[in-house]
């Protein structure tokens, strides 16, 4: 048997590995081992994922360069996570399917790269920077300043900024880390820039002052997807940053406006009191018969002589309340468009810091002025209200919508390209029930708002023109004739002076303080990573990618932004496919909230954690003393005695296992265990074969076998077919339910079991049993890349100069492979007496019919109980989607 033994410095182990391994000290005399050595009596995850990833790295297999392979090209580019991030469940899922997808695809020999990268994460970066030097040195960012927060920023970065990429290795995710991009290198912020510059001088980056969602905490717009919508059923009091109570949301304030000239009034609603100082008008259904006679009219703003317009708009429900509507077009998104349907003055009451213009904080300014209303007789009266409230992710603010000077991305001609590539066919979108919301997305577009008042990321290349002659007026904020773009500040005054016919030396440039949106780095990550606008080489073989694999909750924000700026700067699709995984929730079906305690680090599922472990992570949050308590008691309910170790290739192949299309993931930590059993008996089952097999055992081509020996190799023929089937469709539990099937029942159960009598006397069964062995860890590689290379390295070779010298770049089974074999449909009877390798006398062939009957007998059993079960018409309703989940797998595993 050949001997391959993974070389490895002391220094490279430290740098690859997770310190929970290097706590292990026998795990060192495993990375130099001889895998010729005896497998150790039981499996162990710590041992076998030790040593192998540094190996592979070293040999170069997962560059697309490593091999000859002239069978197309397979390029996918990671999701890029952020620079802050620490690996949890829904990075595991993603990273699981997409290594499992990059290794099917090299192994069946095609030029294959995963390309890793970081996001700079522009708000969760600075908030983690900000919180630190807070807390360290009690100062702001902005006692600091710019230029040397950003230095802060930096030192952060180097120092911790690549603990996600060692987690990824520790999944097994098989990346060419030598081409590793982070969104804030040179390369990538020169696209950043020229994708800008491009695009303004163009006209399609515009500047307007619009509604932005605003966070007054971090003195930025957002976007919409660092807004948390909270849910409330009613009367609820909230902690808001910066007051020192909690503040009441989920109550409806209802008080009336006098009509001007009149004893008369009109009653409104608001969730929002305090909003009503920046009112101006009121607005109601044009067929609402009780306000008809209000054509015309005004009523009377309390606080002020402001005199607002009665306005008759569609978008007011008659049914909702009175059927009045206040009107606030500077604070709120729908009042906003009615306010430019009926030229309605903007009055912005909040400033930055969510103060009034008096200096009163905005909360504060709500019990003032309903007490102001008691006050004047206009009150009317406060009720429940279910609502949902903005919450911005990063600072847990109140998000309030606030009229700013922006920059935009016309995205009227952008949305539609991108909607036609996939009506037309030429992007497809997996699976396609995601079609109607792309399709919803993209027909009623609406422009993207792409700069943050942040100082970390890229700064926007833009600059606010002043010229210095007597002839030209001063430009304002608002007129897009004023702004220039450039790549320097030489060459934006230089466009300057020629826009405004002047010599340079009559202009001064003040360049916007703004950032880009992470999302527009992110949007032109496809292209920017091979060097885009240069025409390299990597651009030119691996630009267009194969595929796109991200969760659907980003279909838009990235998925939608790089099929856009993809067609709009190079002209081309930036991928072929895009496949959609679910989200991955706790078991009970609730998203993963650390204040729920259901968070979990992946790393934790892989080695195992106690409860007091888990306690003990709470504690360093940033939840709030009531919010860690009510964690720990969602903990303790969960996992009572913790989480057992499981080992990388049980949470990889469980991940998949639960990826069905077109639901989210329930996923109960505790069921990867029995993946990890799985483990095991492939383990038991390669040991007992290679004591089988003998020292002396050489691997044939051809060999002629018995029915038993057919009926085997037809099973293993089937998963084969059913394994590139699934594959092809993303079937990926499809792929796990037919591997577990062939191991654990056809080889395990049956095969071995019915052999074992007679394999001393039977080199047939030996060859066979080989082929079963070789050819189902090749089949399962993908998605349990440890176990299986451990398990192969312990095989002999069929062509001992030839072979690949690891399972990750040996071939992937196909049909052709194995084409020969027929399916048999021999009962045990028949294949005993037909078998030569079977003498008589050596099998109670009754007795074995016998079990294998009542086994059968059984299962039918169990499975007519299970479907009687989920056919009632309430099954449904009330039994609780776990159980839904797990009585699916029994029926799906007994088949």
């Amino acid at each position: 048997m050949r001997k391959v033994i993974p070389v490895i410095t002391v220094n490279c182990c430290f740098s690859m590995l997770n310190f929970r391994y290097i706590s292990q000290p026998f795990l060192f005399l495993h990375l130099l081992s001889d895998v010729v050595s005896p497998l150790p009596d039981s499996y162990s995850p710590q041992y076998v994922e030790a040593a192998w990833y540094p190996w592979w790295e070293k040999q170069g297999f997962f560059k697309p360069e490593y091999g000859q392979n002239p069978h197309g090209i397979f390029m996918m580019c990671i999701p890029p996570p952020n620079v802050t991030g620490s690996l949890h469940l829904g990075h595991a899922l993603t990273n699981a399917i997409q290594d499992c997808l990059t290794r099917w695809h090299r192994m069946r020999g095609e030029t294959t790269l995963w390309n890793p990268g970081c996001d700079h994460a522009g708000i969760a970066t600075q908030v983690v920077v900000e919180k630190k030097l807070m807390k360290e040195r009690g100062m702001s960012r902005h006692d600091l300043g710019r230029e040397n927060f950003i230095q802060e920023v930096w030192k952060w970065k180097n120092e911790k900024g690549d603990r996600i990429y060692h987690q990824l290795k520790r999944l097994g995710s098989s990346l060419d880390w030598d081409r590793a991009c982070f969104t804030m290198d040179p390369k990538l912020s020169y696209a950043v820039q020229e994708a800008f510059i491009r695009m303004h001088d163009e006209g399609v980056i515009y500047r307007s002052k619009r509604l932005v969602n605003w966070s007054c905490t971090l003195n930025s717009a957002i976007s919409d997807i660092e807004v948390d919508k909270k849910e409330l059923t009613g009367r609820t009091l909230l902690p808001v940053p910066g007051y020192k109570e909690k503040v009441e949301f989920g109550v409806l304030v209802s008080f009336a406006y006098k009509v001007d000239g009149s004893d008369e009034e009109v009653i409104v609603a608001t969730t929002r009191i305090e909003t009503m100082l920046g009112d101006t008008a009121v607005a109601v259904h044009p067929d609402d018969p009780r306000y008809q006679h209000l054509k015309g009219k005004m009523v009377l703003h309390p606080f002020c002589d402001r005199k607002m317009p009665v306005v008759f708009d569609n978008f007011v429900d008659m049914n909702f309340g009175t059927g009045a509507v206040k009107i606030t077009p500077a604070h709120d998104h729908n009042d906003y468009e009615v306010g430019e349907r009926h030229n309605l003055t903007f009055i912005n009451i909040l400033d930055e810091n969510g103060l009034l213009i008096n200096g009163m904080k905005r909360f504060e300014a709500r019990k003032a002025v309903l007490q102001a209303l008691k006050d004047r007789g206009q009150f009317k009266e406060v009720k429940d209200n279910p609502m949902v409230v903005p919450v911005c992710s990063r600072s847990k603010d109140i998000v309030e919508p606030l009229l700013k000077p922006q920059w935009y991305v016309d995205c009227t001609d952008m949305g539609k390209q991108a909607a036609d590539a996939v009506r037309e066919g030429r992007l497809k979108i997996i699976p396609d029930h995601h079609l109607k919301t792309w399709f919803n997305w993209m027909d009623n577009i609406k422009d993207w708002c792409i700069s943050r008042q942040l100082w970390w990321g890229h700064r926007i290349p833009s600059y606010f023109i002043t010229v210095n002659d007597p002839s030209v007026k001063p430009g304002e904020d608002m007129d897009g004739h004023y702004w220039v773009s450039g790549r320097s500040e030489e060459e934006a005054r230089e466009k300057a002076a020629k826009r405004f016919n002047v010599s340079v030396d009559k202009i001064s440039l003040r360049q916007d303080e703004d950032v880009l949106d992470t999302w527009f780095s992110s949007g032109i990550f496809p292209f920017s990573i091979f060097g885009w606008p240069n025409e390299t080489q990597d651009l030119n073989v691996f630009y267009p990618g194969t595929l796109l694999e991200t969760g659907h909750d980003i279909l838009f924000f990235w998925v939608a932004r790089m099929v856009m700026m993809g067609l709009k700067l190079t002209g081309k699709l930036p991928f072929k496919e895009v496949y959609l995984h679910a989200v991955v929730r706790d078991a009970h079906g609730r998203k993963m909230s650390k204040s729920l305690g259901n968070v979990i680090d992946p790393l934790d599922v892989i080695t195992g954690i106690s409860l007091e472990g888990l306690h003990a992570q709470l504690m360093d949050s940033n939840l709030d003393p009531l919010e860690v308590e009510k964690a720990k008691q969602g903990q303790k309910s969960d996992y009572p005695n913790g989480i057992p170790e499981c080992g990388t290739d049980a949470l990889r192949f469980a991940l998949c296992a639960y990826t069905s299309q077109g639901r989210d993931i329930n996923l109960d930590v505790n069921r990867i265990l029995g993946y990890r059993y799985f483990c095991n008996k492939l383990w038991n089952a390669v040991k007992f074969a290679m004591k089988s097999l003998g020292d002396n055992f050489v691997p044939s081509e051809k060999a002629q076998e018995s029915v038993s020996d057919r009926w085997i190799l037809s099973r293993l023929s089937a998963a084969v077919g059913l394994c590139d089937a699934g594959f092809k469709a993303y079937d990926f539990p499809g792929i796990t339910t037919t591997i577990y099937n062939f191991w654990l029942y056809e080889l395990c159960d049956v095969y071995l079991e019915s052999v074992k009598p007679v394999f001393s006397k039977a080199l047939v069964c030996r060859q066979t049993l080989y082929t079963c062995l070789e050819v189902g860890l090749r089949l399962l590689s993908p998605l349990m890349p440890f176990v299986t290379e451990e398990l192969y390295q312990r095989l002999p070779r069929r062509q001992p100069q030839s072979d690949p010298t690891s399972i990750c770049v040996t071939p992937y089974p196909d049909s052709a492979e194995v084409s020969e074999i027929k399916r048999g449909g021999h009962n045990l009877k028949i294949l005993s007496l037909c078998s030569p390798f079977i003498p008589q006398g050596l099998i109670d062939v009754e007795k074995e019919v016998a079990k294998l009957m009542a086994k059968k007998g059984d299962l039918e059993k169990q499975t007519d109980k299970l479907r009687e079960k989920m056919m009632k018409s309430d099954y449904k309703e009330k039994v609780p989607v776990k159980v839904q989940e797990q009585d699916a797998e029994k029926v799906r595993k007994i088949n």
